[in-house]
């Protein structure tokens, strides 16, 4: 049970030592984002294995030796009711050689316009460890103290490249059919319901689109949000888009507020085929429109990022009637290399 209705969407911090270990700037981050009354927080994505690093100081869950930094996270949130949720997540062939120390491995070997790179086509063996990286890493977050985890299968990543037709052109059981492709995906939630045990909530980030013709398309994600649930998943974020089809889940620039939750509509649908919750986002920024979201049976809880850097007290100034609108204005600046953080609030 969570203690509102507002989430923290997954958003890489550019916090974590060249090693993936967790430091004292994730500590303050998330402990700030509990103080301002957060109900969810969804960490930045962590990678499962080395080969899996999609970004510079990104946060790794890969060994054991990661849990104590994690546990310190965890800490700092618990004197608060926010609940503290681990994302877990594999580049596949949005990473880079450099990056990984490896040539980087998808369902098939499609090129990467964006990254520049043809990855190698995993084999059976490759699958399977990779399912025991997500599992082992789902455990961990346990040990270290998170009241759940959210695997990534969105925005091209690995397990999002699993699901997409684009990416997953696959004649095996690993691909094919929609639920051949969703395979992976229930294999790991399977493993670690099992590890980890049943009440460890695990939740799923899901594509509903990627914007390609040939991509996965709402339908496809209606039918594999049906396939997790039945697998025990405990609620679904619904977002959309990868880099290679040039529209990616953070749009930039403000919209009005008859366009705010771009991927809403998206949600509505998997909603309606679902019973565990169902997260809405896409530039939300206005309270009066998230709370129709809600009102309207559209989404159950509703996730922001961008608006969280800006401000992570914004949850309580909406719940004192403060303010009405988030202030800030999807510059996208905040995503900086040396640490997330507004640019807009630097310039006062």
């Amino acid at each position: 049970m969570v203690a509102n209705r507002f989430v923290r969407s997954a958003t890489h911090e550019f916090m974590a030592e060249d090693d993936g270990t967790a430091t004292d700037r994730h500590v303050e981050l998330y402990r700030r984002l509990a103080e301002g009354e957060v109900g969810l927080i969804i960490t930045g994505h962590a990678y499962v294995n080395p080969n899996g690093k999609a970004s510079p100081k990104q946060t790794g869950v890969y060994d054991d030796r990661f849990v104590e930094g994690l546990r310190r996270i965890t800490e700092a949130v618990r004197p608060f009711p926010t609940k503290i949720f681990l994302q877990i997540a594999h580049a596949g062939r949005q990473t880079k050689e450099k990056l990984c120390g490896c040539t980087p491995m998808a369902p098939s070997a499609v090129y990467d316009p964006t990254v520049k790179t043809t990855p190698r086509e995993m084999t059976d063996a490759d699958i399977r460890g990779t399912i025991r990286d997500f599992v082992q890493a789902g455990r961990r977050a346990r040990e270290a103290g998170f009241d759940g985890a959210q695997l990534h299968v969105a925005h091209g990543y690995l397990l999002s490249s699993f699901i997409s037709p684009h990416t997953n052109r696959r004649t095996d059981e690993w691909g094919g059919s929609t639920a051949g492709r969703a395979r992976i995906v229930v294999e790991i939630v399977r493993g670690i319901k099992r590890i980890a045990g049943p009440d460890f909530p695990l939740i799923v980030k899901l594509n509903s689109t990627d914007f390609f013709p040939t991509g996965l398309h709402l339908e496809d994600s209606v039918e594999i949000a049906r396939r997790l649930e039945n697998e025990g998943i405990d609620g679904i974020e619904v977002s959309g888009g990868m880099a290679e089809a040039g529209q990616g889940s953070v749009w930039k620039g403000l919209r009005a507020e008859d366009e705010e939750g771009y991927f809403v509509e998206n949600a509505a649908a998997v909603k309606r085929a679902v019973r565990v919750p169902v997260f809405g986002l896409g530039g939300n920024r206005t309270f009066a429109v998230m709370e129709k979201f809600v009102r309207e049976g559209k989404a159950d809880l509703i996730s922001l990022s961008r608006p969280f850097i800006r401000e992570p007290y914004l949850v309580k100034k909406f719940r004192a009637g403060e303010i009405g609108k988030s202030e800030c204005i999807s510059c996208n600046k905040c995503f900086n290399p040396r640490g997330i953080s507004c640019a807009e609030l630097k310039k006062r």
